[in-house]
């Protein structure tokens, strides 16, 4: 047995072991520590190899804004009218002034093929092409249409100062001739604008092997940490390729294993009895599989894009199916990858960290409906604080608006993939929070065939369940699913409610029913609700955690009462066996509370004295009995709990039978 627990508890762990392994990356870990305006607390460092100088994200995106915001219109030079107007010059009668005639075609040609606009125009610089080929020029360099009149005027007068220019290129109507000769074009200022903006530099400068980065002392600037930054791509990039692959894998196996110990001593010291809980201890491996194999893609394929997956979903899938106590230690040991391996590492640690400690606060208020969206919204806001935190001190050189975008997108992310928690709960056989809440809901089905059914039964079963929750508060147990339990536990008994003295009342006949029967068969009748009841629970497909219930809450105790009758009238002491329930001992902590909240509660409204001294007399001799028929034998409930169960059952009891003042007969005038 011992063995068999031991293979189904490593074995699955080696096997998430093999995964990790696949996905981590091969690269060198940077070995530094810096923040902008502080000194550099190492040697003096040289760099190793030549290397870019990359610009910042935020760099970047600038660049990509501005370009977005500056289009350089595009122009072709058309030049269709200039070779006719030039065989027009040659034969205007102008014989008398031939230098005249040579300066027009030669200043007129220049200035056209230079180009001419139809209107001004705001851009800076423009694409001009010219027979095929373009440039980007000033948009200073062209004319329009009133300054290559001048143009030409005083390029002609500068050649002829003898001539009266200004009337002969009236009268022959040259004037006319300067007309626009640049076409906007624009589909091919969209296509070049958004080649330009896709092709904005990544790096603005280079750095050759043997250059001092940064010396021993030196504050970190601006200009420093951008050289650090790129250097460390550099290193993690190119260097591991340098150094032996058995280091590179020896120390990535090494990282691993001590994840896996963490996470197995997280589960160890937070709920050690999830390991003989099979289904569960393989859901949270599952969980934890999922989220570090995610944080290593995002680290080897696209670390830019890790801020838009909503880590803190790994939080609701666990917190579903465990308690606080285990999901935190758990979901910290599922973000140790992304510590170790990530760049950024501890800052992203941190605030997916933050993320998830929110999400575990607030989706216990905001879990149903619409309400998720405000526990998203809450998330969103206080990663974009520790987001801002670390932008402030320089920590994290990311460009805030796009970064928290995605940080947005993840928090709706969150919200969307929180309904596959009930694929899971399916997939692993486990019952959520959730489904535990819709089961104590009282309006269903078969709770109100009970309250039709077997009204008494109802109502102690509610007193079981308040009962039994306060004392599951207590000691920190499930108090979801003790309520859950309290319900379900005694629903046989409506197929038979009039065995059962608290519904005697029904036909007005307290006791009537097993005043002719024989002391052995009142008591196969009073156990058969053990059994009706897992028909009940298997017919309306109640989870098991829940049905254990029925089959726990007697365990295998034995109807004294009849018992006691049955030997009275001289009957074998070697047939007791007949009159205990075959049902199982409780395991759990909260199969034990309701167990002795069933028991007190049934027996209080026996007590003729309620005073504290009875009550509590009456749950030891309760928890005495049970113990002494080894009910709490195989329970996984320490003596202190027990203890503390025992003395808020006393207390609830006290309160609830207080005795109450009695008011005067009011007297009529």
């Amino acid at each position: 047995m011992r063995r068999n627990f031991k293979f189904r508890v490593f074995v699955p762990l080696v096997l998430v072991y093999v995964v990790l392994l696949v996905f981590v990356p091969n690269t060198p870990k940077w070995g530094y520590d810096y923040t902008k305006g502080q000194a550099w607390q190492y040697e003096p460092l040289v760099a190793q190899f030549d290397f870019p100088i990359l610009k910042s994200e935020a760099q970047i995106t600038r660049e990509r804004a501005e370009k977005a915001t500056t289009i350089v219109p595009y122009y072709k030079l058309s030049g269709e009218y200039i070779a006719g107007n030039l065989k027009k010059l040659e034969t205007l009668p102008l014989e008398d002034v031939p230098e005249f005639k040579v300066s027009v075609a030669k200043n007129y040609f220049a200035i056209m093929n230079r180009g001419v606009l139809a209107m001004p125009i705001e851009d800076e610089l423009i694409y001009v092409q010219r027979n095929k080929r373009a440039e980007r020029i000033p948009s200073s360099e062209v004319y329009q249409v009133a300054q290559a009149k001048v143009a030409l005027l005083e390029s002609v007068v500068k050649d002829c100062p003898a001539v009266n220019v200004d009337s002969l290129l009236r009268i022959n109507q040259i004037y006319e001739w300067v007309t626009p000769d640049l076409i906007f074009d624009e589909q091919i200022t969209t296509l070049v604008h958004s080649k330009a903006e896709a092709e904005i530099s990544t790096t603005s400068g280079y750095v050759t092997a043997g250059t001092l980065i940064v010396d021993s002392g030196e504050l970190v600037t601006n200009e420093v940490a951008e050289l650090l930054d790129s250097y460390k791509v550099e290193y993690e990039h190119s260097v591991g390729s340098d150094r032996p692959r058995l280091m590179q894998w020896g120390g990535n196996m090494l990282l691993v294993l001590l994840i896996l110990v963490c996470l197995y001593f997280a589960i160890y010291f937070s709920n050690a009895m999830v390991f003989k809980d099979y289904n569960r201890y393989y859901f949270l491996l599952t969980v934890f599989t999922f989220l570090a194999v995610v944080e290593l893609l995002f680290i080897r394929f696209a670390p830019s894009y890790i801020f838009c997956f909503p880590f803190s979903v790994g939080v609701l899938y666990l917190y579903s199916f465990f308690r606080t106590r285990v999901v935190y230690p758990v979901y910290m040991a599922s973000l140790l990858p992304l510590l170790l391996f990530g760049q950024d590492g501890p800052y992203l640690f941190f605030l997916f960290l933050v993320s998830g400690t929110v999400t575990m606060y607030v989706f216990k208020h905001f879990s149903k409906g619409v309400k998720q969206f405000i526990a998203a919204f809450i998330n969103f806001l206080v990663a974009m604080l520790v987001f801002l935190a670390f932008e402030l001190l320089g920590a994290m050189n990311y460009p805030v608006l796009p970064y928290m975008g995605m940080l947005f997108i993840g928090s709706i992310l969150e919200v969307a993939m929180h309904p596959f928690v009930y694929l899971l709960e399916r997939t692993f056989n486990l019952v959520s929070s959730t489904r535990l809440q819709e089961l104590t809901d009282t309006s269903n089905e078969l709770l109100r065939n009970l309250e039709q059914k077997a009204p008494g039964t109802f109502q102690h079963s509610l007193q079981v369940m308040n009962l039994a929750s306060a004392a599951a508060r207590s000691i920190n147990a499930d108090e979801l699913l003790v309520r859950a339990g309290a319900l379900y536990h005694d629903i046989g008994k409506m197929k038979n409610p009039l065995c059962f003295v608290e519904n005697e009342s029904l036909v007005g006949k307290i006791g009537q029913y097993h005043k002719e029967l024989a002391p052995l068969q009142s008591a196969q009748d009073i156990m058969r609700h053990v059994t009706d009841g897992m028909e009940l629970a298997q017919a309306h497909k109640l989870p098991s955690v829940v049905s254990d219930f029925i089959v726990t809450h007697h365990g295998t105790t034995c109807t004294n009462s009849f018992y006691a009758k049955y030997k009275a009238e001289g009957g074998d002491p070697s047939h007791r066996h007949e009159f205990c329930y075959q049902g199982r001992v409780p395991k759990t902590r909260e199969q034990v509370i309701l167990m002795l909240a069933d028991s007190v509660e049934a027996a209080s409204r026996s007590l003729e004295d309620h005073k504290t001294e009875s009550i509590s007399k009456l749950v030891e001799n309760i928890a005495r009995g049970k113990s002494e028929e080894g009910q709490f034998d195989m329970a996984d409930i320490t003596l202190k709990e027990l203890v503390t169960v025992k003395s808020v059952m006393k207390s609830y009891l006290a309160q609830m039978y207080h005795e109450r003042i009695k008011y005067p007969t009011r007297i009529n005038k």
